[in-house]
Parts: C-alpha cells; structure tokens; sequence
C-alpha cells in the first residue's frame, strides 16, 4: 500500500490517497452495503475489517487541519449511509439530522478523527518508551 512522507509532513497527498484507495473499496464492497440480505451488523464489520483499515494505513504519521478532518468524516458518513440507509426525522422529515446524531449512535465506534488521534497518541507514547528504553540499554543500564 505505502505511504508518502516529507520532512515537512506535507501529508494532503497522502490523505487524498488513501481516501482515493478507501472510495474504490467502498466502490467494490457497495452491493454488500446496500444489500438487504445481511444485517447492519455485519455491514459494519465488512466495513471495520475491509474499507478502514485500507483508509488508515499510515495514519499514525498524519498532521492535518480541519479541512482534511472534514473530508474524513464526509467519507466516513457515506459508508454509514450505505449500511443504515436514508432514515429521515421523523419529527422534523428531514434526513440531515437523522445523519449527524443518528449515525452516531448505531455506529458504536468513534468517528474516524478521533481514532487517527488515538493512533497518533498511541505511537507518540510508543516512541517515547521506546526512546528510554534504547537509552538506557546504550549506557548498559536496566530496563
């Protein structure tokens, strides 16, 4: 898969790259998606375990500003429109709101912001340890 890195973390390429490679296994899982024969339940593993991992390979290294955040969550709202389908409010028959508190709340995982930041925080902590460790082995201490 592969991942582009530069000293200046110039990373809008990578993440247009990777929800390039996200749409065409979005687009090769879509039947699935919209099917009626499988539950929302296992269209939203299909979803965790074909499209989001292919979305966030790399992403432990990723900087970026609210505009990129913003198209994450935009392609991240159109698989889980797929799986749960257009359901307007009720109250209020429009479909917006059914889309942003909704899907929050069948879709049992953090949005895909916060998870790239838990990864990121994850591998800061990592490198961290890691860096103390190697220190401390250098100089012959215990670690």
């Amino acid at each position: 898969m592969g991942t582009i890195l530069t000293n200046q973390n110039y990373i809008q390429e990578e993440v247009k790259s990777r929800l390039t490679s996200g749409n065409a296994c979005h687009h090769s899982v879509q039947n699935l998606l919209s099917s009626g024969l499988l539950s929302k339940s296992w269209k939203i593993k299909i979803c965790r375990i074909i499209i989001l991992p292919v979305v966030l390979y790399g992403c432990e290294t990723w900087s970026f500003k609210k505009r990129k955040e913003r198209s994450l969550r935009v392609f991240q709202n159109r698989v889980l429109w797929k799986i749960f389908g257009p359901k307007g409010d009720e109250v209020t028959g429009s479909g917006e709101s059914y889309i942003m508190r909704s899907f929050n709340d069948l879709y049992s995982s953090p949005n895909i912001v916060r998870v790239i930041k838990s990864r990121r925080m994850r591998r800061a902590a990592h490198i961290a340890y890691g860096g103390k460790e190697r220190c401390l082995q250098s100089f012959g201490g215990e670690t």
